[in-house]
């Protein structure tokens, strides 16, 4: 088996891609309080870069785009393995 059969193996695997705007931390008396038009801060400010992850790793860096009606992701920046190594704490 060659190189290219164990690489057309795992083409067909699915992988969770998430992209995140921001996080913050709230008590839970503050989300049982959430309502229709309840606005939480995010620990982002706005123009920030927005962080990808494949399967929980940060991998690369955006922006936000509208595409049609739909909202996209356009990558500007890959990170490095040697910055998610270093990221890992290794």
């Amino acid at each position: 088996m060659g190189s290219e059969d164990g690489l057309r193996r795992i083409l067909d695997i699915p992988l969770e891609v998430k992209v995140e705007m921001g996080r913050t931390k709230l008590l839970v008396n503050e989300i049982i309080q959430f309502g229709q038009g309840t606005v939480i801060e995010l620990h982002k400010l706005a123009g920030e870069p927005l962080d990808m992850y494949v399967e929980g790793r940060l991998v690369a860096r955006g922006e936000l785009v509208v595409i049609n009606e739909n909202f996209g992701f356009r990558i500007t920046e890959i990170i490095t393995p040697e910055a998610r190594i270093k990221s890992l704490g290794l």
